[in-house]
């Protein structure tokens, strides 16, 4: 039975699942809820006339699922408002900076060898390069190490084929990356 990730049609917490499935070649059914209508009351009746009939002990949570283990995703990410854009962007290099400091002459950030926790930071490096292009040209390790892990066979593949999802990175709600592209 293959693995069932439900998530909703955007990038979002997912894409380092869906990653980490990719690079391992798990099977999985790559499950989005759409929502419909015209905000602030968008229509999420896709998801909220499934999750009480999915077995799950926190249906609000949308997760992963595999045989009898079900991995729920617990914690919501901020929605970048413009008010604040200035701000996080004058602190974002010194953010970049511990990551890069971090990874030091490493070829991963738990050492030689390739763990989850790089697929993790490659998602959060990667939103912060298409929300700021130029952050990470100062810091060339963190470059390399993107450059690195797109070249990864598998990851390459993916990212080339039509089930990669690029943006939008945030539901419709947010101010920066809420459109396909």
């Amino acid at each position: 039975m293959p693995a069932v990730l439900g998530y909703w049609d955007i990038r979002g917490l997912a894409h380092a699942i869906r990653l980490l499935l990719e690079y391992t070649n798990t099977p999985y059914e790559d499950k989005k809820y759409c929502a419909s209508g015209e905000g602030p009351d968008y229509d999420i009746s896709q998801w909220t006339n499934e999750k009480e009939k999915l077995g799950l002990d926190f249906p609000n949570r949308r997760g992963r699922e595999r045989g009898d283990v079900t991995c729920l995703r617990t914690h919501s990410k901020p929605v970048a408002e413009e008010k604040l854009k200035l701000e996080y962007l004058e602190e974002l290099p010194g953010k970049l900076k511990l990551f890069s400091q971090f990874l030091g002459d490493r070829k991963w950030f738990a050492g030689e060898k390739l763990t989850y926790v790089d697929f993790l930071a490659y998602d959060v490096l990667d939103q912060h390069r298409m929300f700021a292009p130029k952050c990470l040209d100062q810091l060339k390790n963190l470059k390399d190490f993107l450059d690195r892990f797109e070249a990864l066979e598998k990851i390459a593949a993916y990212m080339s084929s039509g089930r990669y999802m690029k943006a939008p990175v945030f539901w419709r709600t947010a101010q920066w990356s809420n459109r396909k592209e």
